[in-house]
Parts: structure tokens; C-alpha cells; sequence
């Protein structure tokens, strides 16, 4: 997941993301020249975060909407995984 630290949709999609059991890779583009370059380029030049890479696919969650991204992922909306 392409995000910075600044970011509250990027912190709801990483928490969202966790609370299903779903391990991330984070990397904050304003210490990445070469991400930022890559979350550019797959949004048309436009610097969304968070922009979340799932197999070779680019997506772009900004605004975050739980709906999308469990679509976008094909995971439940609302189960999450126990503690």
C-alpha cells in the first residue's frame, strides 16, 4: 500500500485491512521518489493515497470506501478476523 504518514483514508485502509487478517506493505511515498513516481503514473498523474497494489493491479482508495476495497479485494465487508 503507497501512502504517507499524514494520510487518514491511509490509516483507515490499513486498519480495515488488518482487522480482516490481511498483512500489508507499506510504503510511504514521500520518503520513496521511485513510489511516488509509481502512484503518478497508475493514477493518471494525479498523487492518490492510498493507492493499494493487489497482484499486478492498481487501485486507488481515496476517498476510503470500505465497499470498494472489499470488492476490489473479493473480502467480506463485515467479517472480521478475531482476535
Amino acid at each position: 500500500m503507497y501512502s504517507t504518514t499524514w494520510c487518514p483514508d491511509c490509516r483507515r485502509a490499513k486498519d480495515f485491512l488488518q482487522r480482516r487478517g490481511i498483512e500489508i506493505e507499506e510504503i510511504n511515498i514521500e520518503n520513496d521518489p521511485d513510489a511516488e513516481d509509481l502512484v503518478l503514473e497508475v493514477n493518471h498523474g494525479r498523487r492518490k493515497v492510498p493507492t493499494i497494489k493487489f497482484g499486478e493491479r492498481f487501485f486507488a482508495c481515496s476517498p476510503f470506501n470500505p465497499q470498494q476495497l472489499a470488492k476490489e479485494l473479493n473480502i467480506p465487508l463485515n467479517v472480521e478476523k478475531k482476535s
